[in-house]
């Protein structure tokens, strides 16, 4: 197989394209939440997510799972991106040549849900092995909307992500059926949902993630606020070993149908929730 070259990329927090690379699954963005180069793993090639979350990025977004993952081609890619990363041919600011952020992280994040892939626990040792062999100690991370987490295989892949001293971003934006529904476009109860971050945080290490927004300039209600904190406690008390609370809004626009229905909720209220968060015991950060 011919070593693949992957297309300079202007850095910038407001450009996550998973084909910014010009690669079928590796793709490189500065991440402001990492502070530095994350380099993206997009096994959801085909634009299709079993969920549809309102506020998604990602345009023309069909509903559908990932497909399996050439493994081979993930390898060489990856291997040529952290090459470039390296190096300072991956940036296409010349300047950046001696003073290129770092590479700080891995992550399994793209264009749909990563872990409907029927080989994605290959694809998680497929990362293992390339760092080892380029002597990176960097955390790989999956973010992932948690919905396959009860599932054999993916159980497997979360031990094997830990193995590797991996971490799971799991998100949970809401905990009422109606609200998942139309936040997420799912029709999973919230009580599933909990029972899977509680099986997902006792394999990895785990992290909720959580995106609050305005929808026609109400912000989420105290009711709905109420009932997502009281999962989480619920989460906590029924045994999961949860690291943290990652919080943000919107920082760029969303692609589905419902954006111009949507705004950011502010700092000031996203710091409010995360105050309710660390009164659980719980560390939460703003994003």
């Amino acid at each position: 197989m011919n070593s693949p070259t992957p297309r300079r990329v202007a850095l910038s927090i407001h450009r996550h394209e998973s084909d910014e690379c010009g690669l079928r699954y590796v793709y490189a963005v500065l991440s402001r939440r990492a502070g530095g180069v994350s380099i993206g793993i997009n096994v959801s090639t085909t634009h299709e997510c079993n969920w549809r979350c309102v506020y998604c990025q990602v345009p023309g977004l069909g509903r559908g799972t990932s497909p399996a993952v050439d493994l081979p081609v993930l390898e060489e890619e990856l291997r040529a991106v952290l090459d470039a990363a390296a190096n300072g041919a991956l940036f296409d600011e010349p300047a950046l040549n001696d003073r290129a952020p770092p590479v700080v992280d891995v992550a399994f994040s793209g264009d749909g849900e990563p872990t409907t892939s029927a080989n994605f626990a290959d694809a998680v040792d497929v990362v293992g092995r390339v760092l080892r062999e380029k002597s990176l100690s960097i955390p790989v991370i999956l973010i992932t909307n948690g919905s396959q987490a009860s599932h054999e295989r993916v159980r497997d892949a979360l031990e094997r992500l830990a193995a590797q001293g991996g971490r799971v971003w799991f998100k949970f934006d809401r905990a009422t059926p109606g609200a998942m529904r139309e936040c997420n476009g799912t029709e999973l109860s919230p009580e599933s949902h909990v029972r899977r971050l509680i099986d997902c945080a006792n394999r990895c290490p785990t992290w909720v993630q959580s995106c609050w927004f305005a929808t026609d300039g109400l912000a989420p209600s105290e009711d709905e606020q109420r009932a997502w904190l009281e999962a989480l406690a619920t989460a906590m008390r029924d045994g999961a070993r949860l690291r943290g609370v990652q919080l943000y809004s919107l920082a760029r626009p969303s692609m589905q149908p419902e954006a111009p229905r949507l705004s950011s909720v502010g700092r000031e209220w996203l710091d409010a929730l995360a105050a309710r968060v660390e009164a659980l015991g719980l560390p939460a950060a703003v994003v």
